[in-house]
């Protein structure tokens, strides 16, 4: 039965609501090539020129893995240093001389 009522409905459909899509032309308009509003400027794309590795965030770990290494490693020399000249300065406070053992160039007996 309801495809009986469809069958009636459709045709009355079809002539009050115009069909909608994109090529549907109205009776005395032309087709015109170019839209009426101008499409919005598009963004360059990215892929026209080569990627540089300091503008991606996406950065293979590998990569970096040696300069943190380095970083590491100076930063615990430096750490290094600055404990033997704490225990120096804490030493020479009670009396005990540790300094170094040369001196611009020239050993030093203690």
């Amino acid at each position: 039965m309801l495809h009986h009522i469809a069958r009636l409905v459709e045709p009355m459909l079809r002539l009050l609501v115009p069909a909608s899509g994109r090529h549907r032309q109205d009776a005395g308009e032309p087709l015109s090539p170019e839209p009426a509003v101008p499409a919005p400027p598009r963004r360059p794309s990215p892929h026209t020129a080569p990627l540089r590795g300091e503008d991606s965030r996406l950065v293979r770990p590998y990569l970096l893995a040696h300069e943190r290494r380095d970083l590491a490693h100076e930063q615990h020399e430096q750490a290094k240093r600055q404990r033997a000249r704490r225990r120096a300065l804490w030493l020479a406070v009670h009396g005990v001389d540790i300094g170094p053992r040369r001196i611009h160039g020239v050993e030093v007996v203690a």
